[in-house]
């Protein structure tokens, strides 16, 4: 072992040769190859991981774009629509679902409505009417007068009587005051007697307390607390009524509110009404209080049962208030109400002159409930959207936030909807300029960071509860029309001279958003071609639409390309965002701000010459949209399987669409309310003959003209009055829409009133269709008890959804010449 040892002693230590040295170049060399290697190795994973944590992080961001507020100063403080801040409007009738209910303008407010059934009918148990619903069937319900502040009176018609409902505010104390409701109710034939059960009801949402009075077995009072009034108390007087009335109550826990109706059915119970009457008639249940209620009852109802005719009061009293002088009640409740509707008369003739105009008192009282079935349609709501964008696998809760909005119908649409809002504010803003500004700051709150608003607001339980889950979802790549520009731009003009501080604060903040919502449209809805506009959202796979729907236009199924694609271009899009781009103008050079960017944009889209090239199609002298399209197209039932299994059922096979003919790029050459945008939106010069052209056209039978107004799609036209799918029947092809006929209105007053080579031809044609339409309109109110959703193109007669007071009653607008 010595010697071994020794040898290799000897031998590392010998004088090293050219290859000795050679080999340990080679070593080091392959060391240090081994060593880049290593390092270039490990800048790599460093890279991919770097590049892959980026990534996650860069998707984690676009996943939350879609739900993240837009971080500019909200338009609305936190506290703006407080009781402190804002007593006047803290309480109304936002509940707009309802036919008759009371809440603030609270996140969490206590909520108040009536119920009512019709009691020893032959309809067992008898139907209880709580929230608007078309499948009631009433005769008519609305109101007649509403200021959108403090009072209102609304008549319902049910089976053979009538209900009033009335209410009027009063303010005082920290908590927005008092306010009494009156239900009159009065059978319609005195030969024909009438049993009415009237239910009223408090209940909490979720915070606060509620204790019943009881005086000999009846529910006489309500007393509660919750953080958004304080102590209060509801009281249930006595009638002083002949009547005789017989009383039961319910006192139980719900967790839901959109839940009220079933369970006031599920507590009632049978009594007997009399020893003579065998037949019975149906009591609330009392004290059902479930045992894992966590709270005790916070769900209360009175119920008043009584041969009509009869009227009740329900006693709002804030227990803030400490120097009450006497109840709002009886002859004090009847002289507010008296003072507030003959204010209400002054302000509609000083605001909209009708008598001036010529219009008969039937006349002028169908404008005030127009216009009083907007106001009262103003509801006040809380929650959050379900929305979704391409970087979301599911959809996801939007921020919770409050919205203060009309409806377009009380019936099948109570809640916001963007595009009808903007029409809404035309009429709400002419009548009460701090209402609307409010609306608008709402949405515009509602804005996320990259300028998107979800189109259709469907928050809190109650308006969940009235749409189908696959229309709860929203999708940020989809817009509106922007109409909220319409109103601005009244409201721009009438603020923009104001010395005022309240007005320049509004501007100021809502200018910001209204920039990030401009940019928003033109980087998202723009086309291929410079100057050129798409709506997204078509389906471009559906093989069941005789024409893919475009939703987010706001027109449904107007017929548009019949194979969308991204080379698409849309009139009516370009023609709002150069509409837009005026007003955005507008407002920079009220506030000090450089305009020219607006103006350039302005110029460009208003500019007939480039118009006429895009969209103006000289085979038809008509503007029309761009696109992959074809006529030939049907639907068709598919042939079944051939072989089918023994006792196998016949398939229930939907008709798809079938192409007889291949499309190609061309003008879409269908005439109806897409044609007319440029002349709509006055971006037509007045000079031009296309200005000639479409008037003219507008005006032929065949095409748009009707005695009630203008029709959607011309008579002549492939689709007119074409099921989309097997099931889905005609919208906007062919009936008669009030928003449009509005514009139309507006369009030709004002070619009418502008130096031109046509303001004959404009005038003879706006005074024949302003005539038609208010005729028309007026003439199926006093038929059927409402205003309309739609009208038929062919006799005038009311369709769709009723009442549609949303912008339907832009007809007081008409009537008034205002545009």
């Amino acid at each position: 072992m010595a010697g071994n040892s020794d040898v290799r002693r000897r031998t590392s230590n010998r004088p090293k040769g050219k290859d000795a040295e050679n080999g340990d170049l080679d070593r080091k060399k392959k060391s240090d190859a081994v060593g880049g290697t290593k390092t270039v190795f490990a800048l790599v994973f460093v890279i991919v991981v770097a590049s892959g944590v980026g990534y996650f992080a860069y998707m984690q961001y676009c996943k939350g774009i879609v739900n993240t507020p837009l971080s500019v100063s909200k338009i609305n403080a936190a506290n703006s629509s407080s009781a402190a801040v804002d007593p006047e409007r803290f309480w109304g009738t936002y509940r707009s679902n309802l036919y008759f209910g009371m809440k603030t303008r609270t996140p969490r407010s206590p909520v108040f409505g009536l119920m009512w059934l019709q009691q020893l009918t032959e309809k067992m148990p008898p139907p209880i009417r709580h929230w608007c619903d078309q499948g009631d069937q009433l005769k008519k319900y609305g109101w007649l007068k509403h200021d959108g502040r403090n009072f209102g009176i609304q008549e319902i018609e049910d089976n053979g009587f009538v209900l009033r409902t009335e209410f009027v505010k009063r303010a005082g104390g920290q908590h927005g005051g008092d306010w009494t409701a009156r239900i009159v109710a009065t059978n319609l034939d005195q030969q024909k007697p009438v049993v009415l059960s009237l239910m009223y009801y408090v209940a909490l949402d979720g915070q606060g307390r509620l204790e019943p009075e009881m005086s000999r077995n009846r529910l006489s009072a309500v007393r509660g607390y919750s953080e958004e009034l304080g102590d209060f108390t509801l009281n249930f007087p006595k009638s002083k009524t002949k009547a005789q009335a017989k009383y039961s109550h319910l006192i139980t826990y719900t967790s839901r509110l959109d839940q009220l109706k079933e369970v006031v059915s599920n507590a009632m119970k049978v009594d007997a009404w009399d020893k003579q009457r065998t037949q019975p008639y149906f009591v609330l249940g009392g004290r059902l209080v479930p045992r894992d209620s966590p709270g005790g009852p916070n769900f209360m109802v009175q119920q008043v049962t009584v041969q009509l005719p009869f009227e009740m009061e329900i006693i709002f009293e804030s227990g803030s208030v400490t120097n009450r002088p006497d109840a709002l009640s009886d002859e004090i409740f009847l002289k507010e109400l008296a003072k507030y509707s003959q204010a209400f008369d002054e302000k509609f003739s000083a605001t909209f002159n009708l008598e001036g105009k010529g219009y008969s008192q039937d006349e002028n009282n169908f404008a005030k409930a127009a216009l009083s079935n907007m106001l009262g349609g103003i509801g006040y709501f809380y929650g959050s959207s379900v929305v979704q964008s391409r970087y979301n696998e599911e959809p996801v809760e939007y921020w919770s936030a409050a919205l203060y909005s009309g409806v377009p119908s009380r019936s099948f649409f109570p809640r916001g909807f963007l595009w009808d809002e903007g029409f809404h504010n035309l009429l709400i803003s002419r009548w009460d300029i701090e209402i609307s500004k409010d609306i608008i700051s709402h949405w515009l709150d509602l804005m996320n960071t990259e300028g998107w608003i979800p189109r259709e607001q469907i928050l809190g339980v109650e308006a969940r509860a009235r749409v189908p889950q696959e229309f709860v979802i929203q999708r940020n790549e989809n817009a509106n029309p922007p109409t909220f520009f319409l109103p601005l731009q009244r409201i721009i003009q009438q603020i923009s001279s104001s010395n005022d501080a309240k007005d320049q604060k509004f501007m100021k903040f809502v200018y910001p958003r209204l920039k990030v919502w401009y940019n928003w449209y033109n980087s998202t809805q723009t086309g291929k071609r410079p100057l050129t506009y798409r709506w997204r959202g078509r389906d471009s796979k559906t093989n069941k639409e005789l024409n893919p729907k475009t939703l987010t236009s706001g027109l449904d199924d107007y017929p548009r390309a019949s194979h969308p694609t991204d080379d698409e271009r849309h009139v009516d899009l370009r023609c709002w965002m150069a509409f837009a781009s005026g007003l955005m103008a507008d407002i920079a050079e009220a506030l000090g701000e450089d305009p020219s960017e607006y103006k350039s944009t302005h110029q460009l889209l208003t500019d007939n010459k480039l118009l006429n090239e895009l969209h103006w199609s000289q085979a038809k002298q008509q503007y029309s949209d761009y696109g992959l399209h074809t006529d030939k197209i049907h639907l068709q039932r598919p042939k079944p399987p051939a072989k089918l299994q023994p006792g196998q059922p016949q398939p229930q096979m939907d008709k798809i669409r079938v192409v007889s003919k291949e499309p190609e790029y061309r003008l879409v050459d269908t005439f109806g309310y897409v044609s007319l945008f440029p002349f709509l939106l006055r971006i037509i010069d007045a000079d031009s003959v296309k200005l000639f052209q479409t008037i003219a056209k507008l005006q032929k039978p065949e095409y748009l003209w009707t005695d009630y107004g203008l029709r959607s799609l011309s008579k002549n036209a492939h689709l007119y009055n074409r099921y989309n799918t097997e099931h889905d029947p005609p919208y906007w092809r062919g009936a008669i829409w009030i928003n449009m006929n509005y514009l139309a209105l507006g369009a030709l007053h004002h070619y009418s009133v502008t130096p031109g080579k046509y303001q004959e031809t404009a005038r003879s044609a706006y005074k024949s269709l302003r005539q038609n339409v208010v005729r028309n309109i007026f003439k199926e109110y006093r038929r059927t008890g409402y205003i309309w959703e739609q009208y038929s193109d062919n006799f005038g007669s009311g369709k769709g959804t009723h009442p549609f007071t949303g912008w339907s009653a832009l007809v007081v607008l008409i009537m008034a010449e205002e545009y």
